[in-house]
């Protein structure tokens, strides 16, 4: 059984350039505290809120209007079901982004080397050496995440790396390893924090625009493409 919490039936915001639809599922491995679907990562065992039926249903009569369909969490990747699931997406003719935390790489790979994702978002957390404290996690195998990195940097799938930026989180030396760490990539963005009741542990705060756009000649120097997003002026 796949553990759909949520579907939002159109987006122009959460699949680049397309009109999608958005499917949230529960579960994560990761707690990290500025997680804003924090519902989708502590209550994981709620009941489905929808079945694939009901989804792919919807999609197949929408699928001359939709472009594409984001596929988000929590974290889909631990859906056992989810290649399956891709696979009607995509016989619909529609595009699939995944979103991910990258801690599944064997995962990740097969779906894309199937055919079965066309776009892959990554969060990058944080630091390599901070990684664990900032995914809310005593210990991490670093080796995981660094295997998605480089299968995204190979260039087998259209992708972005992105960063939400907390200020107690991450500082200047942090996103300088970032980008020694991610240099080339192809599409990396910085996400503004944006506090709420629904985050894991609410209280954190944001950097002002002004404040990221100073971090940005760090970043392009390795990274020619870094951007930032969602941060209002």
């Amino acid at each position: 059984m796949m553990n759909i919490q949520g579907f939002q039936k159109t987006t122009l915001l959460d699949y680049p350039k397309h009109m999608a639809a958005t499917v949230f599922f529960g579960g994560c491995n990761f707690r990290c505290p500025f997680c804003h679907n924090g519902d989708l990562v502590l209550l994981p065992h709620r009941p489905p809120a929808l079945t694939w039926e009901d989804v792919l249903g919807y999609l197949k009569k929408r699928k001359n209007i939709l472009d594409g369909v984001c596929i988000t969490g929590g974290e889909p990747t631990l859906q056992p079901e989810l290649g399956p699931f891709l696979k009607h997406i995509k016989e619909l003719g529609l595009s699939v982004k995944l979103d991910t935390n990258g801690y599944s790489p064997s995962v990740l790979m097969e779906l894309c080397q199937a055919g079965l994702v066309d776009y892959v978002a990554m969060d990058i957390k944080g630091a390599p050496k901070k990684y664990a404290e900032i995914c809310g996690l005593s210990r991490i195998d670093f080796s995981r995440i660094e295997a998605s990195v480089d299968f995204l940097l190979s260039g087998t799938v259209a992708y972005e790396f992105r960063t939400t930026i907390v200020r107690e989180l991450h500082k200047e030396e942090d996103l300088q390893a970032i980008a020694a760490w991610i240099a080339g990539a192809k599409a990396y963005y910085l996400q503004g924090y944006q506090d709420s009741p629904q985050v894991i542990s609410p209280g954190f705060s944001a950097y002002t625009l002004e404040e990221l756009q100073h971090f940005l000649p760090l970043l392009r120097a390795s990274i020619p493409s870094a951007a930032i997003r969602g941060v209002e002026h």
